[in-house]
């Protein structure tokens, strides 16, 4: 009988460890890409067709990474197109991301220098403490499709923190 015991015991300890090893991720608001001002090169239509897909391209690295859990954005989508870009209006970002239940708020922009030099920025905000905004860039050469999708590849998997 007190082997039985043991073993529940046991048993039980391990469990609790594997869940508590196995926590949840933080959830996250990711908002679409946005263009910072690109001065006298002015967006084209190519450059705003591209923000779609290259949004729902990161929200899929960060699920799939186990980074985060992905929060729609939906509910809040009106008031952030309506709204100043979320780089620069006092922190609505954070206040869309707490609307939606989010731990996180996760902002992106595209910086074209020209069509041979572009940034993909990408912040993140944690929600949950007194830290700063954290900023992940990375730089590519092209202007096409095939460019910004292995950036944001390279970006993610090298350069944002891991998963926790």
């Amino acid at each position: 009988m007190r082997v039985d015991h043991w073993l529940f015991t046991a048993l039980a300890v391990v469990l609790l460890a594997s869940t508590a090893a196995h926590a949840e991720p933080p959830k996250a608001a990711v908002f679409d890409f946005q263009l910072a001002d690109q001065g006298a090169l002015g967006p084209t239509e190519a450059d705003r067709a591209r923000l779609g897909p290259l949004s729902d391209l990161l929200r899929s690295l960060l699920k799939d990474s186990g980074r985060y859990q992905i929060v729609p954005t939906e509910a809040v989508e009106a008031e952030v197109t309506k709204g100043p870009d979320l780089r620069h209006c006092n922190g609505c970002a954070e206040d869309y991301a707490k609307k939606l239940g989010a731990d996180v708020a996760i902002t992106g922009e595209i910086q074209k220098v020209s069509n041979l030099i572009l940034n993909i920025n990408v912040y993140v905000k944690d929600l949950r403490s007194n830290k700063a905004e954290q900023a992940y860039s990375v730089d590519i050469r092209g202007n096409n499709d095939t460019s910004f999708d292995r950036g944001l590849r390279y970006l993610v998997k090298n350069n944002l923190p891991p998963p926790r």
